[in-house]
């Protein structure tokens, strides 16, 4: 049995790389971390206590771990130990279950705790630092000093190193554990070599007061915590997250089932109670409780949240269905097949993990130019240092050398020149309709080659319309033939007669009353309207009982993805109508600015391949693939990806979560299941497929602002680095430390600038 438990508000590669050391290092257990932010799921082959587990990742960092009810949902299936655990993050709005306003962590820094917190009492404590010390030795206007007031910086100075700069040490070790250093290392070098370098000058100048004044960097210190923390704060607010797609698929399946027993009697149980070959009822409008065949009874059954498809399927003794459905009108009993790990859900969510597992071992931009700038100020660092004690014999120099060269590397504008681009790209996009769930999609857009897209919700409408209505009969009229069939269809629950139904009442048709309504098996209807013997039946129907019809109208309207039901009046065919799904208005638009662009556009879905390649026909996709089960949508985008392709995911059901977790890009319908928003990457909030396009054009201008920040926010190191370790002092040109203050915060300001000079176009 698997064991499961979730953190909530700590997901980042480090964080999963260093649970998965700590746990595997207890004997006998082996785990396994899965990040699907703001969550990271652990899932491990034995029972621990909430106490070790705790104890393991006191060890990793200073996260403090309460427990929370278990949601009667999560513990699905045979997973009986699922176990939310939260961090305490007060500052933190958990009340809000939609996607436009949410204070969650994500991204690489979502382990950092409560930053908003951490953010404003920073701040408060950086504000007396500021005044009451010099910047990298240069003397403010606005500076203060009193007798022993170095010893209220020391202090303050100390408690703002390890309270605000906690976050980002932590980070730096989990990135040196794992090989990788990157933007927590180089800040955590910069605020650390700050610290004990000005802790070193504070002894020496003022309790050793060793002759000759050495410079410290208290004020750099302060104002280069405060930005970082703001910095992201920004981007985890602008890129907030409230919800996780395993946890969504897990509430899919109900809390308890009606298992019948062998007397016949109905006890409810738990659904982790539920056995394969064990019987159970599912009332009309309830969730299907677990994969499994109907024995008795007969309904119609919704699987569009899981299936994707919006057409509701008729179940009869003997069909299959799966758990987490919703059964219709009808009361059906089951026998179960399929619990825990052989379930439907269990394998999707399986896939789901899997994909996001290996998804977000991706590196930003940001973090290969930090980890670049942390390998060359180290070596440039030192190399001063040694050149300079060399040249001068004085330590002290060589020190300040060093120091200087390692905090103009991580300028203060580093850490904001992503957050900036980030919050003002989320925001264009939310204003047009698009919710930016993870940055890195901002960043891979540039380079998909391949959009593949679900049919059903997000190519057509996802409903089923009456599309045609025709009298084939001199002696009735299309109205006639709509409402005679309207008159049968109230006594049915099938999935078409909905949609005859609302034609009908959409038309301001008085419909007459039908008698002996009779369901005519695994056909149609057969009854009385107006006097008439009426029959609504199928095209098979009439090729058994030789009745002869227009064969080449049906596959025209067949071809088109309709379903077709015939009238017949007196046994001669009156007329039809024909119900399809609508194409949505924008798609053919959507397709062909995707050709143009040089990208290829693949259909995938889950219903017929008449339909589908009827579908793919009108919008002028030739790459069709139909009859797809989630792993095979999974297994085509796999496929692309293995031939070098870049590809993103657009869908809207739970068959699509593990592609749009397996995409580089997943792309969410809004109008879709929360499962598949929850897998996405960005959300279309309309449901209109071209904000494809339009995402993808913010994407381009948002990647371009990114890249020119990063070269005002950290290019100009080019020339700083070698200048503030001195390899132009022999020709007399050396950068101070005060110059280089003031090119860091040119360089600040002009990124900010940039990033509020980003459009949508």
């Amino acid at each position: 049995m698997e064991h499961t438990y979730i953190i909530n508000g700590m997901t980042c590669n480090h964080f999963r790389s260093s649970v998965e050391k700590a746990l595997n290092a207890i004997e006998g257990i082996h785990a396994t971390v899965t990040l699907d932010p703001p969550i990271a799921i652990i899932s491990m082959d034995k029972h621990i206590s909430t106490e070790v587990l705790q104890d393991a990742l006191s060890k990793i960092g200073n996260y403090t771990i309460e427990m929370a009810q278990n949601a009667q949902n999560v513990s699905h299936n045979n997973h009986q130990d699922h176990t939310e655990m939260n961090s305490m993050h007060k500052g933190h709005d958990h009340s809000g279950h939609g996607h436009q306003n949410h204070d969650h962590a994500g991204g690489h820094m979502a382990h950092m705790g409560n930053l908003k917190q951490k953010f404003w009492i920073s701040l408060i404590v950086a504000i007396p630092i500021i005044l009451l010390s010099p910047m990298m030795g240069m003397k403010l206007p606005f500076s203060l000093s009193f007798e022993g007031s170095y010893w209220v910086v020391l202090f303050l100075a100390s408690f703002l190193y390890f309270y605000g700069g906690w976050p980002f040490l932590t980070g730096a070790v989990s990135e040196l554990k794992a090989k990788n250093p990157a933007m927590m290392t180089l800040i955590s070098m910069g605020i650390t070599v700050s610290y004990i370098y000005s802790v070193y000058a504070f002894v020496t100048n003022y309790i050793l007061q060793v002759p000759g004044h050495r410079m410290d960097f208290f004020w750099e210190l302060a104002t280069l915590i405060v930005i970082m923390l703001l910095g992201h704060w920004i981007e985890m607010k602008a890129v907030g997250n409230a919800g996780n797609a395993l946890q969504k698929m897990a509430e899919l399946l109900p809390g308890s089932a009606h298992l019948v027993q062998p007397d016949g009697s109905i006890n409810d149980v738990p659904l982790q109670q539920i056995q394969e070959g064990q019987h159970v009822m599912v009332k009309a409008g309830e969730k299907v409780p677990a994969d499994g065949k109907v024995i008795s009874g007969e309904t119609s059954v919704n699987e569009s949240m899981v299936t994707g498809e919006a057409k509701a399927i008729k179940k009869s003794e003997g069909a299959i269905v799966i758990g987490g459905s919703v059964n219709g009108s009808g009361s059906i009993v089951v026998e179960v097949t399929g619990t825990g790990e052989s379930g439907y859900l269990a394998q999707v969510m399986k896939l789901v993990g899997q994909a996001q597992q290996e998804k977000s071992r991706a590196e930003s931009i940001s973090d290969k130019v930090a980890k670049a700038l942390f390998y060359i100020a180290l070596i440039v660092g030192i190399i001063a240092f040694i050149v300079w004690y060399i040249i001068d014999k004085d330590i002290n120099i060589a020190l300040e050398r060093m120091v200087t060269v390692f905090i103009i590397a991580c300028p203060h504008a580093l850490g904001l020149a992503i957050p900036l681009v980030v919050a003002r790209s989320t925001s264009l996009g939310a204003t047009h309709g698009l919710l930016i769930r993870n940055r890195n999609a901002l960043e891979k857009a540039k380079d998909i080659s391949v959009v593949t897209m679900d049919k059903t919700g997000t190519l057509t409408e996802g409903n089923f319309r009456v599309s045609v209505v025709k009298s084939l009969s001199g002696r009735w009229s299309d109205a006639d033939i709509l409402k005679t069939m309207a008159a049968m269809e109230v006594h049915s629950n099938h999935p078409l007669a909905v949609g005859i139904l609302d034609k009908a009442k959409e038309d301001k048709l008085e419909i007459p009353k039908a008698e002996n309504v009779a369901l005519i098996s695994g056909t149609g209807l057969s009854g009385t309207v107006s006097g008439q013997d009426a029959k609504i039946v199928t095209a098979a129907y009439l090729d058994k009982n030789a009745v002869s019809y227009d064969k080449s109208l049906f596959n025209d309207l067949a071809e088109k993805g309709n379903s077709i039901s015939y009238l017949l009046i007196n046994d001669d065919v009156a007329g039809l109508i024909a119900q399809g799904d609508q194409i949505k208005p924008e798609a053919k638009q959507t397709v062909k600015k995707l050709q143009n662009e040089k990208i290829t556009p693949v259909m995938l879905t889950g219903d017929n391949e008449a339909s589908a390649k009827s579908v793919g026909g009108q919008l002028g996709i030739s790459d069709v693939y139909a009859s797809l089960l989630p792993e095979n949508k999974e297994k085509v985008i796999t496929e692309y990806q293995h031939k070098g392709k870049n590809v993103m995911m657009v869908g809207d059901g739970v068959n699509d979560a593990p592609a749009l977790a397996r995409a580089d890009i997943g792309v969410a319908i809004g109008a879709g299941t929360d499962v598949a928003i929850d897998s996405a990457d960005v959300v279309l909030v309309k449901s209109n497929p071209y904000d494809i396009i339009h995402f993808l054009s913010l994407a381009k201008n948002t990647t371009k602002k990114m890249v020119q920040n990063l070269w005002w926010g950290a290019g100009y190191n080019i020339i700083a680095i070698p200048l503030a370790a001195g390899i132009l002092a022999p020709v007399g040109i050396i950068l101070s430390p005060a110059v280089g203050a003031v090119l860091m915060s040119v360089s600040t300001v002009i990124v900010a600038i940039n990033a509020l000079m980003l459009r949508m176009k």
